[in-house]
């Protein structure tokens, strides 16, 4: 027998013995569904407390603001002291995600609606065009109806400064993005004592942030991501209770 059949004899036991030995096991991995399980983020429910975000040691709090809400009545931080809420920065001419992100949050609303210690922030990042009527008609128009859901705007700079250096939560003028501005369609929730709050992912670290641009009906985007409104939720209902 030549060196090359030999080599062949020697592929093919190495190819017999794979077969007998690993596929079985990739299979039943499979069927199990432990690839899943431990390939993937785990954000499953759970009852540990929802984590602090520390910046340099600290726990991180909300930056202090005051901003015009589409009623024109002057709101600040304080304004939300006691309660548990949800921020968002938008605009009302959003053709891209704001509509998918505002139409979560006002499920959410329905869902809290008897809860007198929740509330929502939204921050408009085109605050030159989203005056307090503005505002208005697009509360109007989605359905906002919580007295707790201010939707604001004010001076242009101090809103990128909070979004951008406050809540790290990114927004910039952009031509080429839908609409002319570009935004992270991130949502932050924050606790009764105003500390940024989040769920931990299976290594134990803080999400930070959850996605506002995927709804439960999606599921998934086209990137892959899934929507994280449903473990919102959970962890509104969690912050609540404490």
């Amino acid at each position: 027998m030549g060196k090359k059949n030999y080599t062949y004899v020697w592929v093919s036991l190495i190819v017999l013995i794979f077969g007998i030995i690993v596929i079985p096991k990739i299979v039943d991995r499979i069927r199990t569904e432990k690839v899943v399980q431990n390939d993937r983020m785990n954000l499953k429910t759970n009852d540990d407390p929802l984590a602090f975000i520390l910046q340099n040691g600290k726990k991180r709090r909300v930056p202090s603001f005051t901003f015009l809400n589409q009623d024109s009545l002057l709101i600040s931080d304080k304004d939300y002291q006691g309660k548990v809420y949800v921020v968002e920065f938008f605009f009302t001419s959003c053709p891209s995600i704001c509509p998918i992100m505002n139409k979560n949050l006002v499920s959410i609303q329905e869902e809290f609606s008897q809860e007198e210690n929740f509330g929502i922030a939204s921050f408009s990042i085109t605050p030159d065009y989203d005056t307090p009527s503005v505002l208005k008609a697009y509360a109007e128009r989605y359905g906002i109806t919580d007295l707790d859901w201010n939707l604001m705007t004010g001076d242009r700079a101090d809103i990128y400064e909070l979004a951008n250096a406050g809540f790290y939560i990114f927004a910039a003028e952009n031509e080429e993005a839908p609409g002319g501005f570009e935004h992270s369609g991130l949502f932050a929730l924050i606790d009764k004592n105003g500390y940024i709050r989040s769920r931990v992912d299976q290594f134990g670290n803080p999400i930070v942030y959850y996605r506002g641009m995927i709804s439960e009906e999606q599921g998934t985007n086209k990137e892959g991501e899934t929507e994280q409104i449903s473990i919102l939720r959970e962890d509104i209902k969690k912050l609540l209770a404490e």
